[in-house]
């Protein structure tokens, strides 16, 4: 019961303050434009009924682009009404399960589609004990050695399963990673600790859609790479007085506050919360606030925004 309270008490708060920012809540999916919507609000934690961090950009009332599929988003995904056959491309931001967990169960789901084109993906180069991308495909899906390897043909492209394109973002500049007649993506690495993460930008339609992921905030060359985003979508999952391992691995509000004001976009999602930072939520939104005076919106699972 106080579970309870506590969850309608913060979101009301939300609401309250998505209010009055101004910050507008469509309906996905959009029959024209583009809508971000969110699959995933939540961390690692599962405390706060929320999935863990997974979005998705509507083009056109299609769901054309998945960024993450953390625990949870599968059950999001079938929510939304999005359809694993119409996507075009996938962004995984590194291989935390608060961001991977649900892909493969993504795939099983996407091998009774009938989809036949291949299905291009892109994350981080490994580094150090974390496994690059390609390599955690593989340890997934190996015809021999994979954890789920009866879905090796997502590999190879065979049992009828359309290949998984693989990109991999290693360090140094932004790199484009995937393009054609509707949609252009560009990745860069950004600090994370010791985990090798990539931020996202999608740009379709004249607007881009910058997805910065966990991250400590540390590169300088991020609020470049974000610079005039239509929405430009942070992880606010601590509070200004962490320290240590949390401060290494995430941006506090007042560093998320201080590249929003740098980048510039046209509205600012805050996301990727769990019951612990959404404790004190209004005093981090206001040091955010304190830098950003431009529209902030607080995720919600589903929660779908436009630009």
């Amino acid at each position: 019961m106080r579970t309870s309270l506590l969850r309608r008490l913060l979101s009301l708060t939300a609401f309250l303050f998505i209010a009055s920012c101004s910050a507008t809540e469509a309906e996905c999916p959009p029959k024209t434009g583009i809508a971000l919507q969110i699959l995933g609000s939540g961390g690692p934690i599962a405390d706060d009924a929320r999935a863990s961090a997974g979005y998705l950009l509507w083009i056109d009332g299609t769901a054309r682009v998945l960024i993450d599929a953390g625990g949870g988003t599968f059950l999001r995904f079938a929510e939304a009404g999005a359809r694993f056959e119409n996507l075009d491309w996938v962004g995984l931001s590194h291989v935390h399960a608060d961001h991977s967990a649900d892909f493969p169960a993504l795939l099983k789901s996407g091998n009774f589609s009938g989809r036949q084109r291949p299905l291009p993906i892109a994350g981080p180069a490994g580094d150090g004990q974390f496994p690059g991308l390609k390599t955690w495909l593989r340890r997934m899906h190996h015809r021999d050695s994979g954890a789920y390897a009866y879905l090796s043909g997502f590999l190879d492209g065979t049992s009828g399963l359309p290949m998984l394109v693989s990109r991999e973002v290693g360090s140094g500049d932004a790199v484009a990673v995937y393009r054609d007649d509707l949609i252009e993506v560009e990745a860069m690495r950004v600090p994370h600790g010791i985990v090798p993460a990539a931020a996202f930008k999608v740009t379709t339609q004249g607007q881009s859609f910058v997805f910065g992921t966990d991250q400590n905030g540390s590169n300088g060359d991020f609020a470049d790479f974000a610079a005039g985003a239509s929405i430009l979508v942070m992880h606010m999952a601590i509070s200004e007085s962490a320290t240590g391992v949390a401060r290494r691995l995430h941006a506090p509000p007042s560093i998320i506050g201080n590249i929003a004001a740098a980048a510039e976009p046209g509205k600012l999602v805050l996301s990727h919360f769990m019951a612990r930072s959404l404790r004190g939520l209004d005093d981090n939104v206001e040091l955010v606030s304190s830098a950003y005076d431009g529209d902030i919106v607080l995720a919600e699972d589903l929660l779908c925004v436009t630009p």
